[in-house]
């Protein structure tokens, strides 16, 4: 969508914090597997190994990530198959969502494990406290342009020098001619995954609940508040892997 309608989205029919962690509260199960939790995501499994293996790669002294949107803890899991001896910090909404997440990383987890029930946008982060973040499918409920900037800001405050942040997410064409191809392609793929009634209900919660950004507005946004290296690791249709690094000290 064209970022002036972005803006104007941001402002109406759009579902509130609570109502969208009551969704989540609900579907613990399902986003405790890839498989299933991600399902409306395309290439999902792909982005997810391309994301840790450059965090990793880029960042391989980490000490401590950030989860951002962890749900049932995917992410983290998958980073820490990589960096084994990783501290981590899991930042969500839903309550029951980091229980499992918990869970799900006791037997794995060889560093400490801290969630916090937060919306990242008023949770309070240290400066300097992390060597990588993740955003996975969480910062398309950012709303206006100044959330967008504050929550990017937040994040890069958080993190060490030399640290890394990726991001995989829906993300919108500011051409909205690019948009409607983009969208049709998705709605491609979700009929062949499932149906038509299962591409109306994406459709119609992706219309409730999301409003996402454009890959360039987001990459020239990373550049703004003070990132440097950004690289893009991969796009396919309305969905994009990407990331950088804050400059060493």
């Amino acid at each position: 969508m064209p970022r002036e309608a972005s803006d104007r989205e941001a402002t109406t029919r759009k579902s509130t914090v609570p109502e969208i962690r009551r969704r989540f509260d609900a579907d613990v199960e399902r986003f405790a597997s890839l498989e299933t939790g991600q399902s409306a995501t395309i290439d999902a499994p792909l982005v997810l190994d391309l994301i840790v293996s450059a965090a990793a790669a880029v960042t391989p002294h980490a000490e401590r990530s950030l989860d951002v949107g962890s749900g049932a803890g995917n992410y983290t899991l998958k980073l820490l198959t990589a960096l084994p001896d990783l501290h981590v910090d899991l930042l969500d909404l839903s309550a029951p969502m980091l229980e499992r997440a918990r869970q799900r990383l006791a037997d794995v987890a060889r560093g400490e494990v801290r969630t916090v029930q937060a919306d990242v946008r008023q949770a309070e982060l240290a400066p300097e406290s992390y060597d990588i973040i993740v955003a996975a499918a969480t910062l398309h409920h950012l709303r206006s342009a100044a959330e967008w900037s504050q929550v990017f800001e937040k994040l890069y405050r958080a993190l060490r020098p030399g640290g890394s942040f990726w991001i995989s997410d829906l993300v919108a064409h500011d051409l909205s001619a690019v948009q409607a191809v983009m969208w049709r392609r998705y709605g491609d793929y979700l009929v062949d995954l499932k149906g038509e009634e299962y591409r109306d209900h994406v459709f119609a919660y992706i219309e409730r609940e999301d409003s996402p950004r454009s890959l360039p507005f987001q990459l020239d946004l990373l550049q703004r508040v003070g990132f440097e290296r950004a690289e893009v690791l991969h796009k396919n249709g309305p969905f994009a892997a990407f990331g950088a690094v804050k400059p060493d000290a």
